[in-house]
């Protein structure tokens, strides 16, 4: 085997036990309120509290705003990411106009454009760790990390080689400025809760 046909085994191994684990997760009693998703090959299962859910809420409307309600923006929904048994949920993905789920009827990280994560306590690690290092070996060209306990969003750009190249800091109150970017828009940030 060459190493292409490798690594194309080893991704369908991941695909295989990321549907099973799903799979199991789904019969599993998941108390409501809750999200569940792999990172890394560990299930992580986090509540959604209502901070959470407001800066998703309003994220989700900007892009609705500037894309109409047809914009193919998500929420916790699983896409398998690059990276060791990676089925993420991520709090917002927005993937491009001609994105089409694959064979076994899930959305491609190829077509992921953009990606907004509304950080949770347990869980920062992974939104500042490993899920920021698979979306950008992802290419996804543009990451934005909500974090309510510090008031401030960090918006990743320029993604090369497994990391991001730019990392600007924006406290909640001044605007996000996304234009020039795929994502084109302006977000507001002066009503996002803080913990």
């Amino acid at each position: 085997m060459t190493v292409i046909e490798d690594r194309i085994a080893m991704a369908e191994s991941d695909t295989r036990w990321l549907d099973e684990m799903f799979e199991r997760l789904e019969r599993m009693p998941v108390p409501e309120g809750f999200r569940v998703e792999i990172v890394g090959g560990n299930v992580h299962m986090t509540p959604q509290r209502d901070t959470h859910w407001v800066i998703i809420r309003r994220i989700v409307r900007a892009l609705e705003d500037r894309y109409g309600m047809d914009v193919k923006a998500f929420s916790d929904v699983r896409i398998d990411f690059p990276g060791y048994k990676n089925g993420f949920c991520p709090d917002i993905a927005l993937l491009n106009d001609s994105a089409k789920k694959d064979d076994t009827g899930h959305w491609r990280y190829q077509d992921v454009e953009f990606v907004a994560e509304v950080i949770s306590e347990g869980t920062a690690s992974n939104d500042y760790g490993p899920k920021k290092r698979a979306y950008a070996a992802a290419e996804v060209s543009v990451y934005v990390v909500a974090d309510p306990y510090q008031g401030r969003c960090y918006v990743y750009t320029d993604p090369k080689d497994g990391d991001y190249e730019n990392r600007t800091p924006v406290d909640f109150g001044t605007d996000v400025d996304l234009i020039g970017t795929v994502v084109d828009l302006t977000l507001k940030t002066d009503r996002f809760p803080r913990d």
